[in-house]
């Protein structure tokens, strides 16, 4: 298995302190910050834990202060509701006494129902295009939208449909494949969680993209703020699925991105949004 993949499921395989307390520990190359991502999927971990015989439907969170990368995540579980549908569950993930996370989440007995999506949109296969790591070792010291994190072998492979490098739309859009990098087993929640994990990636920068000519990333102090999921059907990480991300709107140093996910067949098995900080470095004005 890949290392990078090994340490995930490590990191979603939360110590039990007591009934509804759980420790999680952290990315051991994450940087000084915790990478949003990790939080979510075991915020997600953690809620699934007091829940038998339903599955999550939606999240939304809200990221309250900087995670530190050197300390463990206490996450402390208020069982909100057990309906006879649905399922709900809010979460705090706290570090030195102060809470960092704050999320609810929903889960829900399977049902019957009504059944519609829109189409997949027309993007080029995973297959034709490079993978964003390669790109970044290529292109690192020497463009200023290639961050640290990006040289760096992650759980999920990606592959951009624009990488960094090269001419970026004029609208708002950045769509890629991504893939884990190891076969897992079946466990649904799991391949949730993990997709909690995904869905963090690359998600703020879809804002930037309108403005990479003349205002790079390495110009921008950004950080998530809030972020919200749903799930619609199942799914799978670890086979390559589209990431399809837009931004609607950027302004008042924020800036809102929505992202669709579609598996190989072109179903669409989640959906997220994210508002996130976008604020020019003033010292690179």
């Amino acid at each position: 298995m890949h290392p990078a993949v090994a340490e995930l499921l490590e990191l979603l395989t939360l110590e039990r302190i007591e009934t509804n307390l759980f420790r999680g520990q952290n990315e051991a190359r994450s940087g000084p910050r915790v990478f949003g991502g990790q939080v979510l999927a075991q915020a997600l971990r953690a809620c699934a834990a007091t829940v038998e015989g339903r599955m999550p439907h939606s999240l939304h969170g809200y990221f309250l202060r900087p995670g530190d990368s050197r300390l463990p995540i206490l996450f402390d579980v208020d069982r909100i509701r057990d309906g006879s549908s649905f399922t709900t569950r809010r979460v705090r993930g706290i570090q030195n006494g102060e809470p960092i996370f704050a999320m609810s989440a929903s889960f829900q007995v399977a049902e019957e129902g009504l059944d519609h999506q829109v189409p997949a949109p027309d993007w080029p296969a995973a297959e034709v295009l490079e993978d964003d790591t390669r790109v970044a070792q290529r292109l690192q010291g020497t463009d200023p939208n290639v961050m640290p994190w990006a040289t760096r072998e992650r759980p999920f492979e990606s592959r951009s449909v624009y990488p960094v490098g090269t001419p970026q739309p004029e609208a708002p859009v950045k769509p890629a494949w991504y893939r884990l990098r190891a076969e897992i087993d079946d466990d649904p929640v799991l391949h949730c969680c993990l997709l909690a994990y995904c869905s963090d990636m690359g998600l703020m920068s879809t804002s930037l993209v309108p403005h990479m000519a003349h205002t790079p990333r390495a110009h921008i102090i950004g950080a998530s703020l809030d972020h919200a999921m749903w799930f619609h059907r199942p799914l799978r990480v670890d086979d390559w699925f589209l990431y399809d991300r837009d931004s609607p709107s950027a302004g008042g140093a924020r800036g809102f991105n929505r992202g669709s996910f579609y598996d190989r067949a072109g179903r669409l098995f989640a959906s997220a949004a994210q508002e996130s900080l976008v604020r020019v470095r003033r010292d690179m004005e």
